[in-house]
């Protein structure tokens, strides 16, 4: 054996360059993994010097609990035998004493499991209730159908950093104290919590002390508040479910330290009370999905997260609401558009900005976009999705003014006046080499070859505009492809029927 092989660091090196492809995602290459693990295997058997740090890394992330099992003398024959279904263990005599020390041989080993299926779990049966299967697990995925299945405790390690886990489950009250190390918690959407389970989310929120990342439905009043004085949380996503921030007039401490802000909600009043009620200091990103929001909670959301005091910190925010009430009628809502701009103007450290309705356009004229634009200096990505076909209110004048005081944008959506062509791109030295894609919606077009050579000549970056409209728009990027082609170093082409 080479000298360099007893060097600890070197051969922990060696081992996790044959481990990338044990770790790769499962809808990559299995043959790879199958490799991968084979090698690992075959490392093992080598040699003692070999062993421990290969069998550390090929047990270290598993899937499920049958590899495991499948180390017990009983079951291994029926785990990998050619037939072997998914059923295999119905009917089978849970694991016995002496079994279930062949069953934990390797359980130290493992850092990571994915529980997708609670089928064998009548398997554990003899395990004493304060087991704790896994002393070294930092990451669990706990899907496992049954909400109520009474596994999970065996499960929790006080090594545990990571955990997912598909719905609210009674063995979450245990987490705090047995999971202290817990830095990461997702939990499941759930559309309608029960008294108790509101009760099991709030208290177990408030037993985490190290979180810096948490995902979950809906917290009550004292959840959040505990949450506002944390000062290890850095990100925080609420998903849809039905417990209401019910006190209106309470104020939070500030998140000092929470920098991504996500909601996945039904409707805005949460989001809306959330951001009434608390300050983010150190925001960064926002974003929400919401299913219905009327104009008038539009407008309210827009109004509480200008006044979250994110004014010098906020870098992202994109929102999308996939319908509105229905309580309007189409000429009511025809005469309304969201003043988010306005509203937004502070937020001077802004890089992208989406915002898409379903129902109301967001309002933008060319005096406004030119302010927008003096304050967002920074930004990158800034699309406005109208649905709502109504004459566009900005024109290729008000639209490089715009572009003139944001050299870094380099993808724009936004609706157009293509129709009343207002600038000459012959007697226009300005260009905006940075933008790469833009997309004018359902924006008309009447000249195309005047709207091609304003592309061409202004916005040399544009290979092809991104439309809506399937006629006139595909006619402006069947010239432009002439132009560039006409410029580039070679014969020229026939300019295409217009």
């Amino acid at each position: 054996m080479h000298h360099a092989l007893l060097v600890p660091e070197i051969l922990l090196d060696i081992f996790a360059y044959v481990n990338e492809s044990v770790d790769l995602p499962s809808d990559d290459s299995s043959c790879e993994r199958s490799l991968a693990r084979q090698s690992l295997a075959s490392l093992a058997t080598t040699c003692k010097t070999f062993h421990e740090p290969a069998m550390d890394l090929l047990w270290a992330n598993i899937d499920d609990l049958e590899q495991l099992l499948g180390c017990v003398t009983r079951l291994h024959p029926m785990i990998y035998c050619s037939d072997a279904g998914p059923s295999w263990s119905e009917g089978v005599e849970p694991l016995s004493e002496h079994e279930i020390c062949q069953f934990l041989r390797h359980a130290p080993r493992v850092r990571s499991i994915d529980i997708s299926s609670d089928r064998s779990f009548h398997l554990l049966t003899a395990f004493p209730t304060e087991t704790c299967m896994f002393p070294m697990l930092q990451s669990l995925l706990w899907q496992a159908e049954d909400p109520n299945n009474i596994y999970l405790h065996f499960f929790l390690s006080h090594t545990l950093r990571f955990g997912y886990l598909s719905a609210i489950h009674p063995a979450l009250k245990s987490i705090g104290t047995r999971c202290a190390s817990l830095e990461v918690l997702t939990i499941g959407d759930a559309e309608d919590l029960t008294v108790d389970e509101s009760f099991l989310l709030a208290e177990t929120i408030r037993s985490c002390t190290q979180l810096s990342h948490l995902g979950c439905p809906p917290l009550e009043w004292e959840a959040w508040n505990h949450l506002s004085n944390l000062p290890t949380l850095l990100k925080l996503e609420i998903g849809s479910g039905s417990s209401p921030l019910d006190r209106h007039d309470i104020k939070f401490a500030p998140f000092l330290n929470v920098t991504i802000l996500n909601f996945y909600v039904h409707t805005a009043s949460y989001t809306i009370t959330a951001l009434q009620c608390s300050e983010f200091p150190s925001l960064q990103q926002f974003e929400m999905h919401v299913q219905v929001m009327p104009f008038a909670e539009a407008e309210q959301l827009f109004r509480a997260l200008s006044q979250c005091n994110a004014y010098h910190t906020l870098e992202y925010i994109v929102i999308f609401c996939f319908d509105s009430d229905g309580e309007e009628s189409d000429e009511e809502q025809s005469a309304k558009s969201f003043t988010a701009i306005s509203q937004f103007l502070h937020f001077t450290q802004l890089r992208t900005l989406g915002l898409v309705f379903e129902n109301y356009p967001v309002y933008l004229d060319n005096d406004l976009l030119l302010k927008a634009m003096s304050s967002w200096r920074h930004i990158r990505y800034m699309t406005l999705a109208n649905h709502q076909l109504r004459p566009p209110t900005i024109t290729f004048r008000g639209l490089f003014d715009g572009l003139r005081l944001c050299p870094d944008l380099d993808s724009l959506q936004l609706h157009v006046d293509a129709v009343n062509i207002d600038i000459d791109p012959e007697t226009e030295s300005f260009q905006h080499t940075s933008l790469q894609k833009f997309n004018v919606g359902f924006s008309n077009v009447e000249d195309v070859e005047a709207a091609a050579r304003i592309i061409f000549t202004m916005l040399p970056g544009v290979k092809q505009v991104r439309h809506a409209d399937e006629n006139e728009w595909d006619k402006v990027n069947k010239h432009l492809e002439y132009l560039k082609s006409s410029a580039a170093p070679r014969h020229q082409e026939p300019a295409p029927d217009t």
